[in-house]
Parts: C-alpha cells; sequence; structure tokens
C-alpha cells in the first residue's frame, strides 16, 4: 500500500482533566477546566516527528517512544496550566520533568533490573541460561500487572483511567466511521488494539524471547544487553502493532491481542458523558486543523458545559 493511500492512525493519551489527540502534522489538546467550559491548546508537530526516521521500519518504533514521552509529558504541562488557568496557578515545568525522569529511572529499576536480579538470586541457580531468562521474563510481565493493580488504588489516577476511556471510546468511533458525537462514541469499548498499555505487553512477550538467547553473562553485562537491546525489542514491537492496526478485524490477529485488551481494563475505566465530550472536542480540533492544512497557535475555543461539542 502506497503512502498515498495508506490510513493515518489517530490516537492520543489522557492528560490532567483531558485529552491530548496527535494529528497528522498537529497536537490538539483539550481540557474540562473548572468552570466547566472546554479549553483548547491546538499546535503543530515539531519536524523531528515529520520527517523520515518517523516511517522507516524498526527504527520509528523508538522515535514514537521518544515522541510519547516528550509530546505527552508537553500536553500535561498545558493540560494542567489550562485546567488551573482559573485559579492563576502555574505548574513548574522543571518539576514536571524531573518527575518524568525519575519515573522512567524508576521503571527501569522496576521493570528491567529488579526482574533480572531476582532471578538471578532465586531461579538460576536452579534452572538452565535458557529456562532462567523465560522465567524472569514472566516475573516481569507479573510484576507490570502487579504495578498496574497498584495504580487502581491511587484515587488521582482514576479520573486519568476514565479519559484514558473516553480517548479510545472516541477513536474507536471515528476509525468504525461513525459520526463525532456523544450518542456515537458513547456505545463503544474503551479498549483499543493500538493502546500504549498493550503495546508494553507486547515489547515484554518479546523481550522474553530476545533476552532467552542472552545466556547467563555476569550481572553488569546482564543489565547492560537488556538496556541495550531495548530499542530493539521496542522497534518490533511497533511494527507488530502496526500489523494488528491494519488487519483488527481479523478474529486470529485479535485473539493474538487479546490479553492486552483485557490488560487495558486496568488502564481505563467507563468515562461519563462530559469526559467523553472533552476527547470529542480534542478528536474534531485535530481533524479540522489537518484538514486545514495550516499551522495554528495556542487557542483557547470553549463549548457550553454539557452541551454536544459544536464541529
Amino acid at each position: 500500500m502506497s503512502n498515498k493511500t495508506r490510513p493515518f492512525y489517530y490516537g492520543g493519551q489522557a492528560v490532567y482533566e483531558g485529552v491530548m489527540i496527535r494529528g497528522q502534522k498537529h497536537l490538539a489538546t483539550a481540557v474540562r477546566v473548572p468552570s466547566g467550559q472546554i479549553a483548547m491548546d491546538t499546535r503543530p508537530l515539531p519536524s523531528l516527528y515529520l520527517g523520515r526516521l518517523r516511517r522507516t521500519p524498526f527504527v520509528r518504533g523508538t522515535l514514537v517512544l521518544l515522541e510519547t514521552l516528550v509530546l505527552g509529558t508537553q500536553a500535561l504541562l498545558r493540560s494542567a496550566d489550562l485546567a488551573l488557568a482559573e485559579e492563576e496557578v502555574k505548574v513548574p515545568t522543571g518539576a514536571v520533568w524531573g518527575a518524568v525522569a525519575a519515573g522512567l529511572a524508576l521503571g527501569v529499576a522496576l521493570f528491567l533490573v529488579a526482574p533480572l536480579l531476582i532471578a538471578r538470586y532465586t531461579i538460576f541457580p536452579f534452572t538452565s541460561p535458557l529456562v532462567g531468562n523465560i522465567l524472569e521474563g514472566l516475573l516481569r510481565i507479573a510484576m507490570f500487572v502487579a504495578y498496574l493493580k497498584a495504580t487502581r488504588l491511587l484515587p488521582d489516577l482514576k479520573r486519568i483511567y476514565a479519559y484514558h476511556g473516553a480517548e479510545h471510546k472516541v477513536v474507536n468511533a471515528f476509525e468504525s466511521g461513525e459520526p463525532l458525537e456523544l450518542e456515537s462514541a458513547r456505545r463503544y469499548p474503551t479498549a483499543h488494539t493500538r493502546c500504549g498499555t498493550s503495546f508494553v505487553l507486547i515489547v515484554f512477550t518479546i523481550a522474553i524471547l530476545v533476552y532467552a538467547l542472552a545466556g547467563r553473562p555476569s550481572i553488569w553485562v546482564s543489565i547492560t544487553l537488556r538496556i541495550v537491546l531495548l530499542p530493539v525489542i521496542v522497534g518490533i514491537g511497533y511494527e507488530i502493532v502496526r500489523f494488528a492496526a491494519n488487519h483488527g478485524n481479523n478474529r486470529y490477529v485479535r485473539m493474538l491481542l487479546s490479553p492486552g485488551l483485557a490488560l487495558q481494563s486496568m488502564t481505563t475505566a467507563e468515562p461519563a458523558d462530559d469526559q467523553i465530550e472533552v476527547a470529542l472536542a480534542a478528536m474534531k480540533s485535530a481533524l479540522a486543523t489537518d484538514s486545514a492544512g495550516q499551522p495554528t497557535a495556542s487557542e483557547d475555543a470553549q463549548a457550553s458545559p454539557g452541551a454536544p461539542i459544536p464541529s
């Protein structure tokens, strides 16, 4: 399929009291502010995320991961500023990026280093290197699932998960050709085949196969290998996600993706109508701006609370 006919897959993420949608050339963030209105921020994407590398198989996966981290954090900052603007509260940029850096370090420690250390001293002495590495991978997945379950206990994340569900409903409705209206989006599930939760599970599953061949070198070599090989694993995982997106109606593909879809029950929640409205506003803004083909500056467009979002 040529680039001219290949569909563009809109997607996004939940942010503070809102939803961000990544369009073809623009990023649209919609936020429900305390007054009940919807504030919009729409801006062009940096050229880094639109170049040839973004279309190069097995390379684009790592770039997409970087894009998700950087653009997602920026959208989170903008959403917090929009939501708190009426209270004249400014979120410190340095504090947010510091939290992101700490989160990355924690993620590497928790999901790469910790499973290896646990397996090295409790499993490896009693198994072959191949079996030990496979069991380490299964332990990594188990720790990831336990981590997601633990996050469900945090009250502040419940609304984020609901906005995550709203984003999925709207993307599902759009990709099914439904009108972008509340009644249409409400009927769709909160799970989606291209969700980041499913992507992480796919990456961890591929990691089992890759790391299983690593043998049993010293602990420092093992840690280095797990970090160095991560971009390769991410690249393979992203191509699988793209394949699934192109064959989402195939029942065998959906069977393979079913664990990831089930896991999304931990990172999404059934949204309220006003949260779906916010996701609809973000999607409509991304579509309209892409259609216009012109970069737009940040804007504050608002809709009446509780009313359908205008086209």
